[in-house]
């Protein structure tokens, strides 16, 4: 599955945008919008983006807790090289390097949480001015469909990226610009 990206300059064109989408057989779960107008997108019964596509909360939480990780076998490494406490097993030892593990992805989703996706700050400025942007989770098979559709249907539109991985929060997305001809 693929995610395409489609900016859309007005709401009008965000909802006919949605019932072509529907038309070609791409369920509703599948269409998520981002934008400034949320009472908008709700009014027409348009679903709208979730935290875990606006916020860079899985990013942050991986990060963390690999930081809390790296740092705890650090710091359980220094403590058996000194012995603070003695000649212990070493179920303390991977006892705080798990903990500290927790910590991190906490510490990282706490971060991640209050960041803009690394995915979506491509386009922020054009959500900023009035613009929604389309994510549209395509099969395969479904891809053509889409495309074709919106470029027919939807020319006001602008196509601006495909993911391929759009779960991977560390893939990365390339904007891409629309040619004129």
């Amino acid at each position: 599955m693929k995610c395409l990206y489609y900016l859309s300059p007005s709401l009008e064109s965000t909802g006919a945008i949605s019932s072509d989408l529907h038309a070609v057989g791409v369920k509703d779960r599948y269409i998520h919008v981002i934008s400034k107008d949320e009472a908008g997108l709700s009014k027409r019964r348009i679903r709208s983006s979730n935290y875990i596509e606006t916020m860079d909360l899985m990013r942050g939480g991986f990060v963390g807790a690999y930081m809390g990780f790296a740092i705890g076998v650090l710091i359980a490494l220094l403590l058996i090289v000194i012995k603070p406490f003695g000649d212990v097993s070493s179920i303390p030892y991977i006892a705080f390097v798990f903990f500290a593990t927790l910590f991190g992805a906490w510490e990282g989703g706490l971060y991640g949480v209050a960041t803009e996706n690394k995915k979506l700050a491509k386009f922020h400025n054009d959500i900023e001015v009035g613009k929604y942007l389309f994510l549209i989770y395509a099969r395969r098979n479904q891809l053509a469909a889409v495309e074709s559709m919106m470029s027919e249907r939807h020319p006001e539109s602008e196509h601006v990226a495909t993911d391929e991985h759009f779960i991977s929060s560390f893939a990365d997305v390339k904007r891409e610009s629309r040619t004129t001809s």
